[in-house]
């Protein structure tokens, strides 16, 4: 469930407050007072008797009981009774309609498991939502409902607050107040039962009233839906996000370096970056970003501007700027040379600029202008302290007017901050009104600044179209996995390295020729035909129960003959033998050695982490992976786009680049190592971990030297179809298929993938403008990568889209797509076909293939907008058995609709 009925909570018709009040009288009597200040609909008390306001007692009706009350007085229901019962309370409150119960207490209040199940199963049959236990409650300033037991009453606004802790929830809405920050809605969740956070998330995405949501939690049950809500959130305003429970978090497994290096709330941040969501460590960075984002809301933020009325204050500004990784705009000739009459006596003008301590108001605004005017600007920080000659206040209505000014300007919007150092109370009033964020710190004010910044990134990311991935990229998934239950089946919970090597093999990682041996003698007639083309040989140990061999001094390397490899592996095995009595070695793995002073050593590894599934890891590789620490972590599915950031994000990437004579290593073929381990994740969800340490990177190529496997058993999470490892949904493969039309013609279709811009850019430009005209309902003429990536980039979680593909040539003859709305109930589709095409019967094989897909996927109803001068298309849904309607929105529009649970089997 999702965010059915949630409209309960914030905007209720009805609403009852149930007792007996198991808590202190002052709990009532708050409650009351902040319902009666607010809300306008009828409050019934039910077997509770505190004061009411006497300026609202008119809307206040008593009940002894909660069965006298009638169908549709209780729309929401705040329960402040005892535990015990709660579920035969939901259980009436359904029966009268009731869509929303809030299990209210002063603070945390945790109910014990099976009183929680009582409460789950009694909500189910009427679909009753749940707040709570514990929870402070929820508001909704602009519908006029509050009722919340909070410290301080929310006003109204457009930030949405969602929070776990009461302290954070308190503490958000006392800073609120005295920053002038209002809210849509305010919900404190307490012991999550029913609505978690991807509900509210959902709810608060779709809300006008919203522009920016800040969420507080400790942990995910649903990740699949929280990351869904949160991208799709993400997409149109600002996600902010803090965690707590760090320290509480449990560690990694001891099987392999993933396991012992990929944290829980390293993964966090890796899932929480991938939803493009702004995480800060802190309730100072949030209220920050909370001011920020809410009051400034820049597409394309990254290089800053700075002007200051001191030049140590601009040089702590630009220091910190680089240490948080920002960018100083380099201004164009034109406008340093605007700038040179405003510098201060001896400071060169340029960026960033020093303004004289005597200079007025009249300059700062002129170099405002000037920075503003620019195009290598996306932002301007003004850093000012009190001087003897220019009163802050007259500082701040500078800023506040310049901000007014540039507002109305045409052309790019770009970020105005203040900081206003060392003054206490700052002078907001005018800044405010300009909706400048403003801070008492230059470190406080670049932070600001790198909030945008990350802001958006963050989009940016969400919108990358990624290269194509080679069209030689055929993993053999069958061969791989029948290596995996092979060894299932014996019992075994690891590979051993020949299977190791065979199924990176099986996806085209490239492995160092490897042999399992059983002794000394067998490793010496192994390595005889290594040495035919190579001068070295290495001998390492193999147990099962001894993973790490550097632990053990279980590797030689070096090896000049067959007789040294032989001595070698006796050594081994006598010493590991005499040192580890109770894990004896399992075997010996001779290789070739790779001779190459100039290759660069890296990591990479799939680790398994309890909430989001399996994780990929890259980062800086051999014996001292876990010291060095130098990873970064990403959720699959990945794509080259996605692989790429991975490696940026560690100091390793830097070696791969070309220095000091060195040529370049292959980036690319180690972004597409990535993915293909990523696809190990998806096909196999049998392989929990996984260890390629090193990949070595040469001059020539990739390949792995070490790698370890570990299986078991998968933690599935459930979904809409079926269960699944990942958190993210995967491209959907099972999907792709061979259409035969009436005339014969044979098509191949496929869900679409985001690196289909291209494809779609080609279709649209042989589609005619009125068939363009007929699907978007207005002229296309510009097919830009913002509006091709809203086509091609899906959250297979909650739509989908087939491209029609022609086989011989590759070129797309047709789309059909259906998105889905948060429920999962209904479903909006989009066909269109190319224009040369029409009368072939592709448009209406498409329907038919995604009326199959709403069917499998659970989608209950398919609906549509058609301008009903698009005849062709009106009569192929009636045909289909559409119900055809006008909008009541423009009679030039029909809305079909088709109610695919009621369909007959065969029909789609």
């Amino acid at each position: 469930m999702t965010i059915r009925n949630l409209d309960g909570f914030f905007s209720p018709r009805s609403i009852a407050v149930v007792g007996s009040d198991r808590h202190h009288p002052a709990v009532a009597e708050t409650l009351l007072a902040r319902l009666a200040a607010t809300s306008g609909s009828p409050i019934h008390l039910v077997d509770i008797d505190p004061a009411v306001p006497a300026a609202a007692s008119d809307r206040f009706r008593r009940a002894a009981r909660f069965s006298d009350l009638a169908e549709g007085t209780a729309d929401l229901v705040v329960h402040l009774g005892a535990p015990e019962q709660a579920p035969a309370l939901i259980a009436a409150a359904g029966a009268i309609g009731t869509r929303a119960v809030v299990l209210a207490a002063p603070g945390f209040d945790a109910w014990p498991t099976a009183l929680v199940t009582d409460c789950l199963i009694a909500s189910r049959p009427q679909a009753v939502r749940l707040i709570g236990p514990g929870s402070l409650g929820v508001a909704a300033p602009g519908n006029g409902v509050d009722a919340l037991l909070s410290a301080a009453a929310p006003a109204a606004g457009d930030l949405a607050l969602i929070a776990r802790s009461s302290a954070v929830l308190n503490a958000t809405l006392a800073w609120a107040a005295s920053h002038n920050v209002g809210f849509s809605g305010v919900v404190s969740l307490g012991q999550r039962t029913d609505v978690d956070v991807g509900d509210l998330i959902d709810h608060f995405a779709g809300d006008f009233r919203t522009r920016a949501i800040l969420v507080h939690l400790e942990g995910v049950s649903s990740p699949r839906k929280f990351l869904s809500a949160a991208r799709a959130a993400a997409r149109s305003k600002p996600v902010v996000l803090i965690r707590s429970g760090r320290s509480r978090d449990r560690t990694g497994t001891t099987r392999t370096h993933a396991g012992r290096m990929t944290t829980a709330d390293a993964v966090y941040e890796a899932a929480l970056r991938r939803a493009g969501i702004l995480r800060v460590e802190d309730l100072d960075e949030m209220f920050e970003a909370v001011e920020t984002l809410t009051r400034l809301r820049i597409p394309h933020c990254r290089r800053l501007a700075v002007v200051s009325n001191g030049r140590s204050l601009a040089t702590l500004a630009t220091d910190r700027l680089a240490d948080l990784g920002g960018e100083l705009a380099r201004l164009s000739e034109e406008t340093v040379e605007r700038l040179a009459p405003l510098a201060r006596s001896q400071s060169a003008p340029g960026n960033p600029l020093t303004l004289g301590e005597t200079d007025g108001p009249e300059t700062m605004t002129q170099a405002i202008e000037a920075l503003l005017a620019d195009g290598a600007t996306d932002g301007l920080l003004v850093l000012a302290a009190p001087t003897a000659f220019t009163p802050a206040e007259d500082i701040a209505r500078t800023i506040a007017a310049a901000a007014e000014a540039d507002r109305k300007r045409t052309g790019r919007r770009k970020a105005i901050i203040a900081g206003l150092v060392g003054l206490d109370p700052l002078p907001r009033a005018a800044l405010d009104a300009a909706r400048v964020p403003v801070h008492a710190s230059p470190a406080e004010a670049v932070r600001s600044f790198m909030h945008l910044v990350r802001s958006a990134g963050a989009q940016e990311m969400l919108m990358a179209a990624p290269p194509s991935l080679p069209e030689d990229f055929t993993p053999d998934a069958d061969a791989a996995r029948a290596i995996v239950e092979a060894a299932l089946g014996a019992g075994r919970t690891t590979l051993d390295p020949e299977e190791t090597a065979r199924v990176l093999a099986a996806y085209d990682i490239p492995v160092t020729p490897t042999r399992l041996v059983a002794d000394a003698a067998a490793a010496e007639a192994a390595s005889a035909a290594f040495f035919a083309d190579h001068r070295h040989c290495v001998v390492k140990a193999y147990s099962p129960a001894l993973p790490f061999k550097s632990d053990i001094d279980g590797v030689r390397l070096g090896l000049a003959s067959p007789q040294e490899v032989r001595a070698a592996a006796e050594d081994l095995t006598a010493r590991i033998g005499a040192t580890h009595p109770d894990r004896p070695l399992a075997g010996l793995t001779v290789q070739p050695m790779l001779e190459d002073p100039h290759g660069v050593e890296l990591y990479l590894g799939l680790a398994d982490n309890p909430v989001f599934g399996p994780v990929v890891v890259f980062g800086h590789g051999g014996t001292a992976v876990e010291v060095t620490a130098d990873i970064a972590l990403e959720l699959p599915p990945l794509d080259l786009h996605l692989a790429g950031a991975l490696i940026e994000r560690t100091r390793i990437a830097r070696l791969l680049g070309a220095f000091r004579g060195r040529p370049a290593k292959d980036r690319a073929g180690v972004a597409l190592a990535l993915v293909k381990l990523s696809q190990i994740a998806i096909d196999i969800p049998e392989i929990l971990e996984l260890d390629i340490n090193p990949l070595v990177a040469t001059d020539s190529g990739l390949v792995a030297l070490d790698a370890r496997v570990v299986l078991g058993v998968p933690k599935l999470h459930p979904g809409r179809s079926g269960t699944s490892r990942l958190a993210i949904a995967p491209y959907p493969k099972e999907w792709e298929q061979t259409l035969t039309l009436k005339d014969g013609w044979k098509v191949f279709v496929r869900p679409v993938r985001p690196e289909d811009e291209a494809l779609f850019k080609t279709f649209f430009e042989a589609v005619s403008p009125q068939d363009l005209r007929l699907r978007f309902f207005a002229p296309v003429k510009d097919f830009s990568h913002k509006f091709l990536s809203r086509l091609t980039q899906l959250d297979y979680a909650r739509a989908m889209a087939f491209a029609a593909i022609e086989p011989a040539s590759g070129a797309m003859l047709g789309a059909v797509r259906l998105h889905a709305d948060p429920d999962h109930k209904t479903g909006e589709y989009a066909v269109m076909v190319r224009s040369d095409l029409k009368g072939r019967g592709l448009g209406w094989a498409l329907m038919k293939l995604i009326i199959r897909y709403a069917r499998a996927d659970g989608i209950g109803t398919i609906k549509g907008e058609v301008l009903k001068e698009n005849t062709g298309m009106l009569a192929m849904c009636e045909a289909l058995g559409f119900t055809i309607a006008t909008s009541p929105d423009d009679p030039a529009v029909a809305l079909v609709t088709l109610p695919v649970t009621e369909l007959p089997e065969g029909i789609d």
